[in-house]
């Protein structure tokens, strides 16, 4: 088929991480028509290394994870168009997608979408992200910072709990802010009776220094960490989904059911833009559950 006609689907999926991807490999073995659409952003290629992925002991770049999926994907005959959808409608029988390849049309559309972290545009954090001195996501990889210096950046009442679930791997947890501003009494107690520093001075720059990272605080003094933990929010992907009347909470997160249904009919959300807990092992699970009810929700497709 020419990428200039119209396709027909039995499924239309936004996002080629690995919850896009799993879902396109399980409605793939289905004998489903599936097509990806995907930018190329996927949040699990910033991944320089993950050991908490079940069954990679030795641990994985996200990078690698994403090719041998893709090379699976292909195996079944998914097609990975590479270009981002501008426009996702409902329409009689199910959606039509819109890319500058052209339009899409498809029985039910999946929300793999993802997210986008936000950052401080300092290039000395965002090029550290690649070797590990930056990271995100203290579920994946607190373990590897164990007995590390860290330091947690953020608004200090969101960081706090970041900083206290991070104290089980190392007694080195300093709390740091942008604005120089404490949290509450409460926290700031619990901060301190585990051993917590929260700096008063805010921090105004970052730089790497080899395998470290120094943050120069407003005061003029600096501190050295072996990894920081930015927590400054996020930007979730499901904006195509809300513009259909996908309900979604106060960050943007759609709402599903327990087949990873959203209020729309023949709308699925999966990972990142469903879920607070950013894991791939997570993600999948979603993708699995999806696929295995669109499958079940078409039309019998017997050979």
């Amino acid at each position: 088929m020419s990428r200039s006609e119209i396709r027909e689907l039995d499924a239309l999926i936004v996002g080629g991480g690995p919850a896009g991807l799993t879902c396109a490999i399980y409605l793939a073995r289905y004998r489903r028509n599936v097509v990806v659409l995907d930018s190329g952003q996927s949040r699990a290629a910033l991944i320089p290394e993950t050991r908490n992925y079940p069954g990679f002991a030795d641990g994985i770049a996200g990078t690698r994870l994403l090719e041998a999926l893709i090379a699976q994907a292909n195996t079944y005959g998914v097609e990975i168009i590479r270009d981002r959808i501008t426009e996702l409608q409902s329409i009689e029988g199910g959606f039509q997608g819109r890319c500058s390849e052209g339009v899409i049309k498809a029985k039910r559309a999946v929300m793999a979408s993802g997210l986008v972290d936000r950052d401080l545009g300092n290039s000395d954090l965002q090029e550290a992200v690649g070797d590990g001195l930056v990271r995100y996501c203290p579920i994946c990889d607190g373990f590897e910072a164990s007995d590390l210096r860290i330091g947690v950046l953020g608004n200090a009442n969101d960081v706090g709990p970041k900083a206290l679930f991070l104290r089980t791997y190392s007694k080195h947890v300093a709390l740091l802010t942008l604005d120089g501003k404490g949290c509450d009494e409460p926290l700031t107690r619990e901060l301190s009776e585990a051993g917590i520093r929260l700096l008063s001075a805010r921090a105004v720059d970052f730089r790497r220094q080899g395998k470290q990272m120094t943050v120069c605080l407003s005061d003029g003094t600096a501190e050295v960490f072996d990894v920081i933990y930015p927590v400054l929010g996020c930007e979730v992907r499901s904006e195509l989904g809300r513009k259909l009347g996908a309900r979604h909470n106060n960050i943007g997160c759609l709402e599903v059911d327990a087949h990873q249904r959203t209020n729309v009919p023949g709308l699925y959300a999966i990972g990142d833009a469903v879920s607070d807990l950013h894991q791939i092992a997570v993600a999948t699970g979603h993708a699995a559950v999806a696929a295995t009810h669109i499958h079940n929700s078409l039309p019998r497709n017997f050979r």
